[in-house]
C-alpha cells in the first residue's frame, strides 16, 4: 500500500484528526474572535463557505479548544428534516425526554437550557451544519425559539454554519426577524496564499505519520492552482497523487503523478 511506501500510519488527512490538520488562515482568525466573542456573550452566529473550504474542520477545532465542563456543544447536521425533528434531536441531545408537541417541546428545552446556565454554569453550545437545507418553516421559527424571558437574556449560542446560498435566504424579508438577531457573521475562504497551502499539506502529513514532506515543490504548486486552494480537494488530490507515485515505484510525488491524477479525473 501507498502508505508503507511514504512511512505512514494512516491515510493523509484522516476524518479522526481533522483538527490537527487546521491551518488558521485570515478568515479563521475573524471567526476565532466572533466564536470567542459569542462563548462570552451568547447569541447567533452564521459561517458561511463554499463546499471543501473547511468550515466543519474550523468549528470543530474551535469547539475542542473550550474549556470543559463549562461549554455543552450540541452539533447537528441532518437538517434535512421538519422542525419538530430537529427540536426532538436537539432534546435528545441535551438529555431532554422530547415531547411530540411542539409547545411542551419548546417549554423543556428553555427549561433545561436555563437550568444548564443558571444551576450548573454551563453554557449550551449548538452547532448546526449543512444549514443551507434548514426549512423555511425552521428559520422562521428560530426567532422565537431564541427568545427567553422576554428577550431580556441569551441563554444559548447558536450557529448556522451553510454554503453561500443560506445567507442569501437569510437575506429575504422574511427572514428579518431573525436576520436581526446575528450577532456574528463570518464567511470562510480558501487558502489563498501558497505558504499557507503549503503548511497545510505538512500538517496532514505529519499527522498521518510522516517524517518528511515527500511532495515536490512543482507538485504542491499544482495541486494549490488545481484545488484553488480549497483544503477537501486538495487532501483528495494528494491522496491520489501518492497512490499513483506508489505504483510507479516512486519514493516521492511529483507533479507528473499529480497530472495523472488530473487526467484521470477530467479535472
Amino acid at each position: 500500500m501507498y502508505r508503507q511506501r511514504f512511512g505512514l500510519t494512516s491515510h493523509v488527512f484522516p476524518q479522526s484528526a481533522c483538527g490537527r490538520t487546521f491551518t488558521p488562515t485570515p478568515s479563521f482568525d475573524k471567526l476565532a474572535r466572533r466564536f470567542a466573542m459569542l462563548a462570552e456573550e451568547p447569541g447567533l452566529g452564521v459561517v458561511i463557505g463554499e463546499a471543501g473550504v473547511g468550515k466543519t474542520s474550523a468549528m470543530r477545532h474551535l469547539c475542542a479548544s473550550l474549556p470543559q465542563p463549562s461549554y455543552r456543544v450540541t452539533y447537528i447536521c441532518d437538517t434535512a428534516t421538519s422542525p419538530l425533528d430537529f427540536y426532538r434531536q436537539l432534546a435528545t441531545d441535551l438529555g431532554v425526554q422530547p415531547s411530540h408537541r411542539r409547545s411542551q417541546l419548546w417549554t423543556d428545552l428553555k427549561t433545561t437550557i436555563t437550568h444548564l446556565v443558571d444551576e450548573q454554569d454551563t453554557q449550551p453550545l449548538v452547532v448546526v451544519d449543512e444549514a443551507q437545507h434548514l426549512s423555511e418553516r425552521f428559520l422562521l421559527d428560530l426567532a422565537g425559539f431564541l427568545n427567553f424571558a422576554f428577550d431580556s437574556r441569551s441563554l444559548v449560542v447558536f450557529w448556522l454554519v451553510g454554503q453561500p446560498v443560506l445567507a442569501k435566504r437569510l437575506g429575504l424579508q422574511i427572514h428579518a426577524a431573525l436576520s436581526s438577531r446575528i450577532a456574528a457573521r463570518v464567511k470562510l475562504e480558501p487558502l489563498s496564499d501558497r505558504g499557507q497551502f503549503a503548511a497545510f499539506l505538512q500538517a496532514g502529513l505529519e499527522v498521518a505519520g510522516a517524517d518528511a514532506n515527500p511532495v515536490s515543490e512543482p507538485a504542491i504548486e499544482l495541486l494549490f492552482r488545481t484545488s484553488k486552494g480549497m483544503p477537501r480537494q486538495a487532501a483528495h488530490l494528494l491522496r491520489e497523487a501518492m497512490i499513483v507515485a506508489h505504483e510507479r515505484e516512486q519514493s516521492f510525488v511529483d507533479d507528473t503523478a499529480v497530472e495523472a491524477v488530473l487526467e484521470a479525473q477530467d479535472f
